[in-house]
Formats: C-alpha cells, sequence, structure tokens
C-alpha cells in the first residue's frame, strides 16, 4: 500500500511578487501531522476518555511543545522513566517506542501499559530483532540519545552500533564484513543517511539494505516538499520544536536546496519580523510531522499582516496513509446476528 500519491509540482511565478514587489507565501503540502503522530496523540486522547486523568506518558508522546502543553492541562502526566508511575498506574509508551527492558520494568511495577508506537517504527524493531537472531551486525544510523534510536538499539544490543552521520563511518569496527546491514532512525534527513550509507559501503562493500525504507514517508514526504520550493524562497520558516529531529531536518534540507535563510519556530510569536526586511518577496512554509495545523496557520496569519497574503501551495504528494489505534483502545466488536 502507498502512503504517498506524486502529484504535480506547479510554482507559478507571481506577476506581482517578483515584478511589481508584491509579496507571497509558498506553503508546502504535505506538512504537519503524519499518520504516526495522529494515532499517537489521539492514543492519549482517547485514553484520558476512557480512564480520566490522570494518566502517565513516559517521555513527550511526540515532540512538539504545544501538543505536550496541551495534553498536561488536560490532565497527562509526562514522566521521564517508569519508576516514576505509581504502581498498578496506567501509562502510555510515546511514538518514538521503547526498549524491551521498559516493557520489563513496567510489569514489574503491575503498570497498565498502552504501546503508542509508530508502527514504522516498531518495523525497524522488528527488523533489528530479526538480523540479529540472523547474528549480523546492526550500523543503526540515528542521533545518539534520541528515544527512537534508544529503543530500536534496545531490541539488540549486543548487535546494534549508532553511526551518528557521516563523520561517525570511520569508527565503526564489524566482526565479519560479509554480515553487515544498516537500518536507520525514521526521522532523519534522506540525503544525509544516503551519504552515510555510501561512506559506510565503501568500507563495507557488501554492506546490505533494509529490507524496505526505514525513513517513514512523512518524512520523505516533507523533505521532497520543501526541495520542490526552497530554490524560489528568501526565507523558509519551519513550524516545529527544536527536540523534534524531523523539523530540525527541514531548516536544514531548506537551506541546502537553495532558500536564502531558514528558521525553526514554534508558534508565530516566535517569528522575528526582522526576517520579513531586506527584500524578502516570497517565504516559504511548512511544518513537521508532529505540528498541528493551527500553529502553521498562526504563522500564516502573522505574515497577512505584514503583507504576506498572497498563499501557494506547493503539492508533492498527497499522504492516505491511517494507523489504526492501539488495541487497548478500539471500539469493542460486537458479535454478528445469529441467523436463525
Amino acid at each position: 500500500m502507498t502512503s504517498a500519491i506524486p502529484l504535480n509540482v506547479g510554482i507559478t511565478r507571481s506577476a506581482g511578487a517578483n515584478a511589481a514587489g508584491g509579496k507571497r507565501v509558498l506553503l508546502a503540502e504535505p506538512r504537519g501531522y503524519c499518520a504516526g503522530v495522529d494515532r499517537a496523540v489521539e492514543t492519549v486522547e482517547k485514553a484520558l476518555e476512557k480512564h480520566g486523568a490522570p494518566i502517565y506518558v513516559r517521555k513527550e508522546i511526540v515532540h512538539n511543545r504545544h501538543v505536550v502543553e496541551t495534553l498536561r492541562e488536560q490532565g497527562v502526566i509526562f514522566v521521564d522513566e517508569t519508576d516514576e508511575v505509581p504502581e498498578g498506574a496506567l501509562v502510555v509508551f510515546s511514538a518514538h517506542g521503547v526498549a524491551p527492558i521498559v516493557h520489563e520494568t513496567a510489569a514489574e511495577r503491575n503498570l497498565r501499559t498502552i504501546d503508542a508506537t509508530c508502527p514504522l517504527v516498531t518495523k525497524v524493531h522488528q527488523e533489528a530483532k530479526r538480523f540479529a537472531r540472523d547474528d549480523f551486525d546492526i550500523l543503526l544510523i540515528g542521533h545518539e540519545g534520541h528515544e527512537e534510536v534508544e529503543g530500536t538499539a534496545g531490541e539488540a544490543p549486543e548487535h546494534v552500533q549508532l553511526v551518528d552521520g557521516p563523520d561517525s563511518v570511520d569508527k565503526v569496527t564489524v566482526r565479519d564484513p560479509s554480515k553487515v546491514i544498516w537500518l536507520s532512525q525514521t526521522t532523519l534527513s534522506v540525503d544525509e543517511t544516503m551519504e552515510t550509507v555510501e561512506r559506510l559501503r565503501e568500507r563495507f562493500p557488501t554492506l546490505q539494505d533494509p529490507p524496505s525504507d526505514d525513513i517513514c514517508y512523512a518524512t520523505s514526504n516533507r523533505q521532497t516538499a520543501v526541495k520542490a520550493m526552497a530554490p524560489e524562497c528568501d526565507l523558509v520558516i519551519v513550524v516545529g520544536s527544536r527536540n523534534s529531529s524531523n523539523s530540525v531536518r527541514l531548516v536544514e534540507v531548506a537551506l541546502g536546496a537553495g532558500a536564502n535563510a531558514a528558521y525553526l519556530v514554534d508558534y508565530a510569536r516566535e517569528v522575528d519580523l526582522a526576517w520579513l526586511d531586506d527584500g524578502v518577496r516570497t517565504i516559504g512554509i511548512t511544518s513537521g510531522a508532529s505540528v498541528p495545523e493551527i500553529l502553521v496557520t498562526g504563522v500564516l496569519d502573522l505574515l497577512a499582516e505584514h503583507g504576506f497574503g498572497e498563499v501557494q501551495p506547493v503539492t508533492t504528494a498527497n499522504e492516505t496513509l491511517v494507523f489504526s489505534l492501539p488495541r487497548e483502545l478500539r471500539p469493542a466488536r460486537r458479535d454478528a446476528p445469529s441467523q436463525s
């Protein structure tokens, strides 16, 4: 099943924007919530409805300040580890996934658990377990300290070695160069990841690829949309939080694809109006995969107040993928009526 339908990208050059000094906004599509984030946030909301406050969430359910603060106001208590959760209480595991040891410690404390791990992250976990069983050395491309990396590495710590970008390749050591595979964090820059893979393959020519792409469709789609519009942009504003890997990557991608400047903001109030000076005529807007659309709307409203009222979508894919909720929160199935 494909999660994105490629579309034609048409960035029309506005006569007003370029000939008469007018201003415009290029609005990336797709942007914002991906299927995994939508599922994770809904998981917490449904858990609140079903069980009432307080409920506990290990780490941030997704990496977005607004989402976390909103859920906290509704009675969610965010903790770093399960030992902070009262024995017997309900805890939700975040979209980024957890290592098996986390499930074990939760069970020891008799915690009720709901796992909101993104299914695409779970896929990488399964790959790690599979190749560890086959005694491969697993080179996990990702950022040290990121929750997703910790969860994936925890599936097979004796076999997984972290590779944090191209500059880390020279430090890699393997037992058998003929039994090496790479996996990756799902939210990385596609281009940087492939640069890392190329460097690894120079050292290990028989390096195997994962069975399917590990970088998630949403991360890839959002980067593609930014690449399409960035060459036209004097400025790109990415809406997202600083601890959101995929949001930070969008800033890097925009700059690498030709934008004159790019900045990351959580809220419209963080936009520095000085960015809009010095001949800025075309501004690109996008948002990370954990960003609700209301935050993008706030930025668009602010820009409209300063003359950037013309908004032109730049569409590179139409996302259709939807994930079902964890089984603990799905509606009870009714038995089919008996036939007499």
